[in-house]
């Protein structure tokens, strides 16, 4: 049996990896990633995985992953930040306050059917000063992240309380992914 990871993000490979689930081939998965007008956090993180699982040519033999992360504050989805004034912004947001870190995986397994997870963690930042956002902004570890931070980073600094999963929250929540490519019968040690 052979493991497809749908995405580029050489996050998601480290953390597939690390559950010894080594990817036989990657494919980047082309799809629509706005977000429809009303479309609350947790099923536009599921569609978006999902879209991205069945963008990706499977042969019989293989399973496909593919998996989808996002920030949302209340029914707000923050993306990744367009540039630094909306990186800025999007910190000013998430200062002092708690937020959710949604993160969806697909598996399509040998069989065609289509499993799914979301793990939702909550973060909490500490209220942060203006020096703080320049000196994050500066870094710029925040582009190309959705909600315009990565807690493996440098804003892990900001972070006063995680519950949940951590690995979520980088981009792959591996204990939900191991499941699913379990119950794909997928082999893991």
């Amino acid at each position: 049996m052979r493991l497809v990871l749908a995405s580029t993000s050489p996050r998601r490979l480290d953390l597939l990896t690390r559950i010894g689930a080594v990817p036989d081939r990657v494919a980047a998965p082309d799809v629509d990633e706005d977000v429809r007008p009303g479309e609350l956090p947790r099923p536009y993180v599921l569609r978006v995985a999902t879209a991205k699982a069945h963008a990706v040519t499977r042969a019989d033999d293989e399973i496909v992953l593919a998996g989808d992360t996002s920030i949302a504050v209340g029914r707000r989805i923050l993306g990744k930040p367009e540039d630094e004034a909306d990186l800025r912004r999007m910190l000013a947001l998430l200062s002092g306050r708690r937020h959710h870190c949604l993160s969806a995986i697909c598996v399509i397994g040998p069989d065609g059917k289509a499993r799914t997870r979301v793990a939702d963690t909550v973060v909490a930042f500490k209220r942060l000063s203006d020096a703080d956002i320049d000196w994050y902004v500066a870094s710029g570890e925040g582009m190309g992240k959705a909600g315009g931070y990565a807690i493996q980073g440098k804003a892990e600094a900001f972070v006063r309380f995680l519950s949940g999963s951590h690995s979520g929250v980088v981009g792959l929540p591996v204990f939900e992914a191991r499941a699913l490519l379990a119950g794909a019968g997928y082999p893991l040690g």
